[in-house]
């Protein structure tokens, strides 16, 4: 799969753009704060309808001083053209098209084209929340499996649903097993799919993680979850009585989380911030190799400022994976660094069509192409 033209009006400091990439190689170069991961965000919210780094709901992805933002996309996918737009206005309800048509469900847009993005914003993932960790199996699976992001839907309005019951002091024993019904069918789901997911996910990830550090290293994940010792029926009747004190679910597949390890210790506690770094990457391109085996589809493959904290043997290693020497052979790649040199020795390496852009200001021209590593001007 393949972007081949983006355009942009009013996303966050790109008041106006228009691009046609390259179907291998494309590179986003200029000083901090320019634009180039807006640009990036851009390509992501057109796969997965909001923004991988705005915590201020959607309306912080329209420029400041503007009433709504667009974005258009013409990809190739499976060998037929997909025109994909994705409009909102201050105040409205977002709207998505595929080739003309709305979406009535935006979960049904979830999938068609897969993305996988690197950031420097994944060292959460080790550091933050269990939440940080769920919303990432979440988005590797939802991708690859219709069923599951059904499954996840039902049961956070089902949860939702309780939720309101124990705030509101409601104690029928009946009402709440109609509801919690929902939940325990939702749930036994989610938890199998899981399970069976981190089985097939971390022998890629192991891949990955040791190309990068030479295999120096031991690392491990581990699904942890309630539902590995009991039923979720077993846990709401076990924990109703403490849920209806403190007002909301406090057990269940929504507390699931994974133990990132480095050696006997976890990875948050004793990592560096080059092995966190590494940790995460690695994880992000297994994601890749996970979806590209089970979509069907090479995904897109976002690296923005990956190279950041990593020593000089790490860095190598990683260009020679993302060349395509180990593992995976990824298709279009759009990365951003401030470092020309990182990015001139990719496409070295990759030897194969590119486009290199010069973001400032939220501007952005191309400025180099070519093939094969030669430019043309």
């Amino acid at each position: 799969m393949t972007l081949n033209e983006l355009s942009i009006l009013n996303f966050k400091n790109i008041a106006e753009a228009a691009m046609q990439f390259s179907p291998k190689i494309n590179c986003f170069t200029g000083n901090n704060g320019m634009g180039k991961t807006n640009l990036l965000d851009a390509i992501h919210y057109l796969s997965f309808c909001k923004s991988c780094v705005s915590r201020g709901g959607d309306a912080a992805v329209i420029r400041h001083g503007d009433d709504m933002m667009l974005l258009q996309g013409n990809y190739e996918r499976r060998g037929a053209e997909e025109k994909i737009s994705i409009g909102l206005q201050r105040g409205k309800r977002k709207v998505a098209k595929r080739n003309g048509k709305e979406y009535q469900l935006l979960s049904r847009h979830i999938g068609l084209l897969p993305l996988v993005m690197v950031s420097p914003m994944d060292t959460e993932l080790i550091r933050g929340s269990g939440d940080d960790r769920r919303r990432l199996i979440n988005q590797i699976i939802s991708q690859s499996d219709r069923n599951y992001l059904d499954s996840l839907i039902r049961y956070s309005r089902a949860i939702d649903n309780r939720n309101a019951m124990l705030k509101s002091g409601i104690r029928d024993a009946i009402l709440f097993e109609s509801v919690e019904e929902q939940i325990v069918a939702s749930a036994t789901l989610i938890h199998g799919v899981r399970k069976q997911w981190i089985e097939k996910f971390t022998p890629i990830f192991l891949k990955y993680y040791h190309a990068i550090t030479g295999g120096e290293e031991c690392v491990s994940l581990e699904y942890v979850s309630q539902l590995h010792d009991s039923s979720m029926s077993r846990i709401l009747a076990e924990s109703r009585e403490h849920d209806c004190a403190v007002g909301f679910t406090t057990r269940g597949v929504h507390r699931d989380d994974i133990e990132l390890m480095l050696g006997q210790y976890p990875m948050r506690k004793i990592g560096s911030q080059g092995q966190c770094k590494t940790y995460t990457i690695a994880l992000r391109l297994a994601q890749f190799e996970f979806l590209m085996n089970t979509c069907g589809i090479t995904p897109l493959l976002l690296l923005d400022d990956i190279f950041d904290k990593l020593d000089a043997n790490r860095v190598r290693r990683i260009i020679d994976v993302v060349s395509g020497n180990t593992g995976a052979r990824f298709g279009q790649i759009f990365i951003t660094d401030t470092n020309r040199t990182h990015l001139d020795e990719i496409i070295r390496s990759v030897g194969s069509d590119y486009r290199i852009f010069h973001v400032d200001g939220g501007m952005c021209h191309c400025e180099e192409h070519g093939e094969g590593g030669a430019p043309k001007p």
